[in-house]
């Protein structure tokens, strides 16, 4: 009996990433030990379903989020999603939060959630206004833990989890920005960014230059102000480069190389920190009864 359990446990559990990206969730996954039985992803963007079918050719693509039959999936073990942040960031003058265009895909993930009533849910978002969090806490019924990437990376990246899984304690990665960066060539600085970014103290100010300490957010473009580095005397600049993203994130380095450097810039900057998710995937392990998810029902589903 003991084999015959044993088998069976490595089936692995049944994953449903909603906005699904780039697959960020199922490297961290991978990152954090988690065997996998199936793992189905919602996702629009034709470059990053390119992506994540490259490094993970067993992914069950299901499209659109507001277009799921849960009915038709097997039993779901884990729920997660990094719902749009267009509308509650604060980058965003005219965000319009949860009833916003894109960031009310909040409520399909509620919706989809309480279908398919899985055992663990994980939910990132950006930093938001409180009485948006609070909605969003009380939909799910945890409170958010805040996390800043730069305490497992070379970035900073203050984003809110919401999950159910035990968050196990961590000691902060004292990983420089230097250290995920390339031999580039820099150049003079142009004088349209005098013009454009208002005076050098103030766009010296947005860009990255300290290279003992941590990188700026990256975004979905490397044309914006903080994605550019200034050489150590300030004098010149270059653009970030798309490895370089990717270090940031803490992705396997060349995992987005079949795209065009502007399409690796956006789906790098949509995407998770690697190392933040594998850490909170990793209370999995502590969880009680965690392991019996892997084992089969008598149809073989999960």
């Amino acid at each position: 009996n003991s084999g015959l359990t044993k088998t069976k446990m490595k089936n692995g559990i049944n994953v449903l990433s909603l906005c699904d990206g780039i697959s960020c969730g199922q490297v961290a996954l991978k990152e954090a030990g988690i065997k996998v039985n199936k793992y189905y992803a919602s996702e629009i963007d034709k470059s990053c379903i390119e992506i994540t079918q490259k490094n993970f050719p067993n992914t069950i693509q299901l499209g659109d989020m507001r277009e799921i039959n849960t009915e038709e999936l097997p039993k779901i073990n884990l729920l997660m999603a990094g719902t749009p942040c267009q509308d509650l960031s604060s980058f965003n003058q005219k965000r319009q939060g949860l009833n916003g265009t894109r960031s009310s895909l909040f409520w399909n993930f509620v919706k989809i959630k309480w279908e398919v009533e899985p055992k663990f849910f994980l939910l990132e978002n950006v930093r938001m206004k409180k009485e948006w969090a609070d909605i969003i806490t009380k939909e799910l019924g945890v409170n958010p833990i805040e996390i800043n990437s730069a305490d497992f990376s070379a970035q900073n990246r203050r984003r809110l989890y919401w999950t159910n899984i035990p968050i196990l304690k961590w000691s902060k990665k004292n990983v420089k920005f230097k250290e995920v960066l390339d031999n580039l060539p820099f150049r003079d600085i142009p004088k349209c960014f005098f013009t454009r970014w208002g005076d050098k103290r103030r766009m010296r100010k947005g860009l990255n230059w300290v290279f003992n300490q941590k990188g700026n957010c990256l975004t979905t473009k490397n044309c914006h102000t903080n994605q550019y580095l200034l050489n150590r005397d300030k004098s010149k600049i270059r653009l970030l480069s798309a490895d370089e993203f990717e270090r940031l994130q803490t992705l396997p380095i060349g995992y987005t190389k079949e795209l065009s450097n502007s399409e690796r810039f956006k789906v790098i900057g949509n995407g998770w920190t690697i190392n933040v998710i594998a850490h909170l995937l990793r209370g999995l392990n502590t969880a009680p009864n965690f392991t019996q998810l892997s084992l089969p029902s008598a149809d073989g589903n999960i």
